[in-house]
């Protein structure tokens, strides 16, 4: 019987470290991590937003701008650079009429995980401050901020 002692101290341990272990019933379980999106996803998810950017724009609302961009996000036009709070400001005073907009040939570099460079052309029918607005080659950086993919940076160049 001695013999046996060690080794049923030894079972009992390991049972008890295994019964202590788990969890009760009452305890729920972590929820399970959301799966990855596809880079087809990721691409899909970003070109919506920056149609609705594009009709936030032709509509004057900035409440789009405010969800979408990067608190930190860069705009480049012609008048220089912007900042989020100063595009969401000018958002309604903007001297813009348009009508509508057409977007195309969109192309989605993917930088690293968490980066893309989307590239496309504009067109709008509509003016500013007078002047037809011209057709442009745009790109738009996004990034991924806890888990949302928000516009970080927008530049276009008039197409010729």
């Amino acid at each position: 019987m001695k013999r046996y002692l060690p080794l049923a101290a030894l079972l009992l341990l390991a049972f008890a470290s295994v019964s202590f272990g788990q969890p009760t019933p009452t305890e729920s379980p972590s929820p399970a991590p959301k799966p990855a999106m596809s880079r087809s996803q990721i691409r899909g998810r970003i070109i919506a937003t920056e149609k609705k950017l594009w009709e936030a724009w032709k509509n004057k609302d900035a409440k789009p701008f405010k969800a979408n961009l990067a608190a930190d996000s860069v705009m480049i036009g012609e008048r220089g650079v912007a900042g989020k709070a100063d595009i969401v400001k000018e958002m309604a005073s903007m001297p813009c009429e348009v009508k509508s907009f057409e977007l195309s040939d969109f192309k989605a570099t993917f930088l690293n995980s968490g980066t893309v460079l989307l590239t496309y052309k504009g067109v709008a029918d509509g003016a500013c401050a007078g002047t037809a607005i011209p057709a442009v080659w745009a790109s738009s950086v996004y990034v991924n901020r806890g888990g949302r993919w928000l516009a970080a940076s927008h530049q276009e160049t008039p197409v010729k």
